[in-house]
């Protein structure tokens, strides 16, 4: 008896994305045609538009289906006592992910829209601020939680992509390695920030346990932020 096929969707909306996804994971973007779709979900052309607006707004419903389901399957995304670990843990995470599902990360990252960010995407940045946040409340963070994330995110993705377009016989993941070292060694110190030389690591430290504090009014709040800001920013 089979018990790891998904269950049935019933409603139109549901059926629509996962032909979608079965297109998309089979045969690549190009696939993924509103005709090969309505047809394989056994619907008609306009309940598409109807629903998703346009073909992109499917991909983008696609992309999000599919990074949440993951995101539900992943146990290991449960903080552990190491935040640095953690940040490991979800980079190697990501790439294992990319690598299973290789047009599916290209639809989340490998086209950019300037100014427009797919909620696939805007899930996938919640997950890492959370990490770069508990890293930043241990008082290990050396730079300010934004640009940690920026380069954790450029870095990761770019290298996933990269790996994605070799062939998978000429794939060396130790490259994934080396760059998730690489960016760690640069926005994270070896001590939390009370011990650690230098006054960025301590602002960011600090910064990340202000909205934990009663002592100060949310105008003082807003105002020590942005000094903190200021000075984990160098």
């Amino acid at each position: 008896m089979e018990t790891d096929r998904p269950a049935p969707a019933d409603s139109p909306r549901d059926r629509i994305i996962a032909a979608a996804a079965r297109l998309l994971a089979e045969n690549g973007r190009e696939a993924v045609s509103t005709r090969a779709v309505s047809a394989a979900a056994g619907v008609q052309a306009p309940t598409i538009y109807r629903l998703f607006g346009d073909k992109q707004g499917l991909l983008d419903a696609v992309a999000a289906h599919g990074f949440a389901t993951y995101l539900s399957e992943k146990a290991d995304l449960t903080p552990s006592g190491d935040p640095v670990e953690d940040l490991r843990t979800g980079w190697d995470l990501n790439t294992g992910f990319g690598l299973a599902n290789p047009a599916l990360y290209a639809l989340m990252y490998g086209e950019p829209r300037p100014g427009s960010v797919t909620p696939a995407a805007l899930a996938a940045a919640e997950v890492l601020a959370a990490h770069i946040h508990r890293v930043a409340e241990a008082g290990r963070l050396r730079v300010d939680e934004e640009r940690a994330a920026r380069l954790v995110h450029a870095v990761g993705g770019g290298t996933t992509l990269a790996l994605i377009a070799t062939p998978e016989g000429q794939r060396d993941l130790t490259v994934s390695t080396l760059a998730r070292e690489a960016v760690i060694a640069a926005i994270t110190t070896d001590t939390p920030a009370p011990a650690a030389p230098g006054p960025a690591g301590a602002a960011v430290a600090l910064r990340a346990a202000l909205p934990q504090t009663s002592a100060l009014s949310a105008g003082e709040k807003g105002l020590l932020g942005e000094w903190l800001d200021r000075i984990a920013r160098g």
